[in-house]
């Protein structure tokens, strides 16, 4: 919402000034199509000979996350926490071996099953079952298991930020492309020297139209989509960094509760529950059959 009121924003500004210091936007309106039609499709190109046809499929589903936000919501740290108190408390309580049946198949999981949202999404799934396949493959050094963890997590933040990487880039393209619209429009200014002097003042104009274009995209909606998408991906992020904090401090020896407060520590302060909440929550969580 607060994207869409920007833009409105943004142009009332822009253009109202222009109209209330005497400007007419009879030649911006002329010259806009061909103008869009020169500098965005030369950005699409640029955006297509940079990405890779794994970074173009996500691009769609990303630039939609700038209006709906951030994938987590409170309820779903609440849930995460919960679900990561489940089964650190089951490891605790009933040893590794009770825990295999939940991570060999978390989608019939009693455990799982629970948190729908989490089991959809496909990294924190991987991540929590193959962090723990681990453990139960004897490996119990908190070290390892955390230089293990920040890898997988750099490696997906690192494709997460494609699509908002890819929206600075063009950012950062646009004013030149604006340029060459300008210039294409001069040189076709120039093939008409002959004209009258306000035919080659209203060709001039619409020439510069393609510069101003440039500027006012790359700065004014191209640039900040791109770094609102990254502060999202960046948000996004730190669900997947509460996992790993409760999961080391289990094995730094930590009881379930402890590990699970550990984590809650990690929560955006927007999302977090305070402490006499996860405790409520934790404490009416049905038993795991």
């Amino acid at each position: 919402m607060l994207q869409i009121i920007g833009i409105v924003v943004l142009f009332a500004c822009v253009f109202g000034g222009f109209l209330i210091s005497g400007g007419k936007l009879d030649s911006v309106i002329e010259a806009a199509p061909h103008e869009m039609i020169t500098i965005g499709g030369a950005a699409v190109a640029a955006l297509l000979i940079s990405s890779s046809m794994f970074a173009l499929k996500k691009f769609g589903g990303d630039v939609g996350k700038v209006m709906s936000g951030p994938k987590w919501k409170p309820g779903d740290y609440r849930d995460l926490l919960c679900l990561l108190f489940l089964l650190t408390k089951t490891m605790k309580s009933k040893g590794l071996i009770a825990l295999e049946a939940h991570i060999e198949k978390p989608e019939e999981s009693s455990i799982f099953k629970r948190y729908p949202k989490i089991v959809k999404d496909h990294f924190a799934l991987d991540f929590i079952c193959d962090t723990l396949r681990m453990m139960t493959m004897s490996l119990e050094d908190p070290l390892q298991v955390e230089t293990a963890m920040e890898k997988q997590l750099e490696k997906h933040h690192h494709e997460a930020l494609s699509t908002a990487n890819a929206l600075q880039n063009m950012a950062d393209g646009l004013p030149a492309l604006g340029i060459v619209a300008a210039v294409l429009g001069v040189i076709k200014t120039m093939g008409a020297i002959s004209e009258p002097p306000e035919v080659l003042g209203r060709m001039i104009g619409s020439a510069l139209v393609g510069t101003f274009l440039g500027v006012f995209l790359a700065y004014g909606i191209v640039a900040p989509l791109g770094q609102r998408l990254k502060g999202i991906v960046d948000e996004e992020a730190l669900f997947y960094h509460v996992i790993r904090d409760i999961l080391v401090a289990h094995l730094h020896g930590n009881a379930a509760q402890v590990s699970v407060e550990i984590g809650r520590g990690s929560v955006p302060s927007e999302a977090q529950p305070s402490f006499q909440e996860l405790e409520e929550t934790i404490n009416n969580i049905p038993k795991v059959e």
